[in-house]
């Protein structure tokens, strides 16, 4: 039986064929095994999960699972974005081995984006191949890393350039996870629900605009509904475009390619991912204002809204020439020229290689330095 902290559970389907899975939003779902169990072939599972993670969550998901007759191997793994490498990659594979987990062990990703990432990678490619379930435990990683099947690890040249889409069998993102957050990470992912407004969902700007407050005060119902809100859309551009050939999978990028480049220049861990993705957007916003695209009423708002959910609007400044050495790295660079994902209004996003490079530059000397 659900706990009796347990809300109203919402499923959002991510429906691809025989890759279609659920995605389960709801307090307390950590501890219902039997939703585990509904994503098991066999009742065996590694759960791989961080060394800030393990203390909160790893006991009481364990304890659930060994009481549902799940045999067991736990993986801790050193928490932070610096540690998204081939070095820790391949200790998971050494405990994997060393456990002599099969084909049918189901990997059990436990924690934020770094974990879900990095555990998704080892999914993909340990036994070409094995289950997966996630189960994010920040905010960022509940409406956006743990949802489409992009898994990668980090390259000292660049972010998630090493990787493989690889879809879960399923999503449980238990809410009562947020309430042990540190302060910055639910405004870092506040910022990957407000980019849903930008690149797709006008409606959803305007409710954030309305309810910016009580999320920040994390507020259960206001953050249930912008979890399920963001879930939709990220399903509904997955399904789309899953492996990112349409062009539509690259929209969710808005602001990613300034901030991988933040990230990366500042020194991974530095800032934390929607940190970097904030100030990133509000310099796609400019080079769209730049480039006659997007009135400064709208700019306005966009620097808004992110100030209001205590998210960085200032870029850190490492030279437009770094900026620009950085996001020539960028995965979406297409024969050698830098694609952008910008907008022609709220709601509207695309993407585009045809942007002048004093457009980018102007931006940037806008946006570093300049509330």
């Amino acid at each position: 039986m659900p706990p009796d902290n347990a809300s109203p559970m919402q499923i959002v389907q991510v429906v691809l064929a025989d890759r279609s899975y659920p995605i389960y939003i709801g307090k307390g779902l950590l501890t219902q095994a039997e939703l585990l169990l509904r994503h098991l072939p066999r009742p065996r599972a590694a759960i791989i999960t961080d060394s800030v993670v393990a203390p909160l969550y790893l006991g009481p998901l364990a304890r659930a699972l060994a009481t549902a007759g799940v045999d067991m191997t736990k993986i801790i793994i050193p928490a932070g974005e610096d540690h998204k490498d081939w070095q820790t990659l391949n200790m998971v594979f050494d405990a994997l081995l060393s456990a002599h987990c099969e084909r049918k062990t189901t990997l059990i990703a436990l924690g934020g984006g770094v974990v879900g990432d990095l555990a998704g990678f080892a999914a993909a490619t340990y036994l070409r191949g094995v289950p997966l379930v996630q189960i994010p435990t920040t905010l960022l990683a509940q409406v956006d890393s743990s949802v489409g099947g992009k898994t990668a690890i980090n390259h000292p040249l660049g972010k998630n350039m090493i990787g493989a889409f690889y879809q879960p069998q399923a999503v449980i993102a238990d809410t009562a996870t947020l309430d042990t957050l540190p302060p910055r990470e639910i405004p870092a992912g506040l910022a990957e629900i407000i980019k849903y407004g930008l690149i797709r969902d006008q409606a959803l700007f305007e409710w954030l605009e309305q309810n910016m407050d009580a999320l920040v005060a994390r507020d259960p119902h206001a953050l249930a509904h912008a979890i399920q809100r963001s879930c939709a859309n990220k399903a509904a551009v997955v399904v789309a475009d899953e492996r990112e050939e349409s062009g539509e999978r690259a929209l969710l990028n808005l602001g990613h390619t300034f901030g991988h480049a933040i990230e990366a220049g500042l020194g991974y861990g530095q800032w934390l991912h929607g940190e970097a993705v904030a100030a990133g957007m509000v310099i796609a916003a400019r080079v769209s204002q730049e480039l006659g695209l997007l009135g400064a009423t709208d700019v306005d708002r966009i620097v808004a809204l992110l100030k209001r959910a205590r998210l960085p609007v200032v870029a850190p400044d490492l030279g437009s020439d770094r900026y620009l050495q950085l996001m020539g790295l960028d995965k979406k660079v297409e024969a050698g020229k830098i694609r952008f994902v910008l907008l022609r209004g709220i709601g509207a996003a695309f993407l585009t290689a045809d942007v002048a490079p004093a457009a980018v530059t102007a931006a940037l000397d806008a946006s570093v330095g300049h509330a």
